[in-house]
């Protein structure tokens, strides 16, 4: 923390701005219980925690993608600058020193914003920009961060220059240097809090991350990070922080509250873990969750070896909510005790943008608008993807053709180069859209919206028959005699629709009528049935070929090359070498939807 801030932050608790006196039907209690004699009121305080999570590179209410203001079909409105808003108005109800503001990770990766400062004038470079995200939260005074996984995709160095530039720690103490197994990043942070007339309220935050960084990432961590559990962490680190004298414990965990993970068994860690945290590890008071891209303004857990209850809040993702965690405190004969917690949620689409952050940032967001803008060649026609859950999509074999083209010249000269190369590729948008007439940089990052880079790995044909049969355990088993009702027919078991993959290179039904496991038929390659014995090269994105989604073989499959450019600037470069966007020239045809046999479109 800068040394003017903490002088700023005493010279105002001084004053008296710390006090938080409690309504008298609240006092009896709590005389009662401390065995004070009746009419002494006890020392209270008043604290409030506000939390972001998974902002995602969203300074501005602006979809990149579309060229225009953010607009969805709940009316919510996003960016920091709404969030700095919201942060102004509780800091000035609440008074400024009686508040902290927290975020739970995934920061630099998400927008072209955030492409554009780690790629095209990337912060590393000597004498480089400050990133616009470091720029926005320390104006906005953020007292600490957690890690996200999405930290981690533009290497190691792109985070610590970064982490340098924030004015705040960025926390992890379940990320480990892999030699001494100690942590890479401050585990915590400690503020105390000045109460006049008593002992400070010292709070203390703990960051955990996400064990899954390790297969996501791991051109980036292997042998240099390992990512133990969250659980594990927080049990050895949360005892130390009480020991230290915190009387508040909250936890910024990138980490959903689910219990799930997308791994499977890859890792014994789980990745949603936060709400076991809450169970397992005594002496927490809060958690602010993120991660998985959902809103709980208040979840309670009952910890399993104190009784107490945990309070967990999760506030969406791209600063489109703030959670408010409200900590009640008492001071007896012990010291300062959690007498209360609950959690809410602020709306940014409530308020307008804080004037400081425009003037900010305008300028850096005007030069991500205009390179975006660029032009790089011009479509026949309109691809899009609004149907692509459930139909063979032009759109989509468009990211395979790219794939397939890319690692065949890389492959060009080895001794790899006679295998057939197929490509997956995923729906990851419903509203993609190409349209005919000139395509931008933005029309092909909004195709492809994450930060993917492109791995081959040897594949046999049984295993890319496994591969397509987990795949078709994304839709909705349907009878041959049932309605089909397309809003219905996939995300089966909550899978979401990145992890569906289009196979290219084959030829294959997907029976919906039959069980999971049972789907694929008439599988070819070159007109002839699939051949287990085969071997396939498998143009993979990196998320895919580390494990993510838990698809079977292609994580432990040998890989035979891999690279660090991005596959939407692949296909960008793809479309300029082209000119000319036409369907003919990549969309294969190569799958669809059928029930005993009979096609469903």
């Amino acid at each position: 923390m800068p040394l003017n801030r903490r002088k700023f932050l005493k010279k105002s608790a001084v004053t008296g701005a710390g006090v938080a006196i409690a309504g008298a039907a609240a006092a009896p209690a709590a005389e009662a219980a401390e065995g004070r004699k009746p009419g002494k009121r006890p020392k209270r305080y008043s604290l409030t925690v506000m939390g972001t999570t998974d902002l995602h590179g969203h300074v501005f209410n602006w979809d990149y993608f579309k060229d225009a203001e953010y607009s969805d079909k709940a009316g919510n409105a996003m960016g920091l600058a709404r969030i700095s808003t919201l942060v102004n108005q509780v800091r000035e109800e609440r008074g400024r020193c009686n508040t902290l503001l927290l975020d739970a990770g995934d920061t630099i990766q998400g927008t072209p914003l955030t492409y554009y400062y780690a790629k095209v004038d990337p912060i590393t470079a000597e004498g480089g920009p400050v990133h616009p995200m470091a720029q926005a939260m320390n104006a906005i005074g953020y007292d600490a961060a957690a890690l996200g996984n999405h930290e981690f995709n533009y290497g190691i160095e792109t985070l610590r220059r970064f982490e340098e530039q924030l004015r705040f720690p960025l926390l992890g103490a379940n990320a480990l240097d892999a030699k001494t197994q100690k942590p890479a990043f401050p585990p915590y942070f400690i503020k105390e809090f000045r109460v006049p007339g008593a002992p400070p309220v010292k709070v203390a935050v703990l960051g955990l991350t996400n064990p899954g960084i390790a297969i996501w990432d791991k051109a980036y961590v292997q042998g240099r990070l390992t990512f133990p559990g969250l659980e594990e962490q927080a049990a050895k680190w949360v005892p130390k922080l009480r020991s230290m004298g915190a009387d508040v414990v909250v936890v910024s965990a990138h980490s959903g509250s689910s219990g799930t993970s997308s791994y499977g068994d890859q890792l014994p860690y789980v990745e949603n873990a936060a709400a076991n945290v809450a169970r397992q590890v005594p002496g927490i008071d809060a958690i602010l969750v993120g991660h998985a891209h959902v809103e709980i303004p208040e979840l309670k857990v009952v910890n399993e070896a104190t009784g107490r209850t945990v309070v967990l809040s999760e506030p969406l993702c791209y600063a489109e909510r703030l959670t408010l965690f409200d900590i009640e405190l008492v001071f007896g004969k012990g010291g300062w005790e959690v007498e209360s917690v609950a959690a809410s949620l602020l709306n940014s689409n409530s308020v307008a943008d804080d004037p400081k952050i425009t003037r900010l940032l305008t300028d850096e967001h005007a030069k991500v608008v205009e390179y975006v803008n660029q032009v790089v060649g011009t479509a026949t026609e309109t691809l899009t993807t609004a149907e692509a859950r459930y139909k063979d999509a032009a759109i989509i074999d468009l990211i395979t053709r790219v794939q397939e083209d890319v690692v065949r010249a890389a492959l060009a000269g080895t001794e790899y180069a006679s295998l057939p190369v197929i490509a997956q590729a995923s729906p990851f948008s419903r509203t993609s859209e190409i349209p005919a007439g000139d395509v931008t940089i933005r029309d092909l990052s909004g195709l492809y919206v994450y930060d993917n880079t492109l791995v081959a790995k040897l594949m046999t044909g049984a295993q890319v028959r496994a591969y397509l049969e987990y795949s078709a355990e994304y839709f909705v088993r349907t009878a041959a005699d049932a309605a089909v009702d397309v809003e219905k027919l996939t995300n089966a078991n909550g899978r979401p629709d990145y992890n569906y993959d289009y196979v290219s290179g084959l030829k294959y039904e997907i029976d919906i009528a039959q069980a999971a496991g049972s789907r694929i038929k008439n599988l070819t390659f070159n007109g002839a049935a699939l051949e287990d014995a085969q071997q396939f090269v498998l143009a993979v994105n990196n998320y895919r070929a580390n494990g993510g989604g838990a698809f079977p073989y292609v994580a432990s499959a040998k890989e035979l090359w891999s690279e660090s450019t991005e596959i939407r600037t692949r296909i960008a470069e793809w479309v300029t070498a082209k000119g000319v966007l036409d369907p003919k020239d990549f969309a294969s045809g190569d799958w669809k939807l059928t029930r005993n046999g009979t096609p469903v479109f």
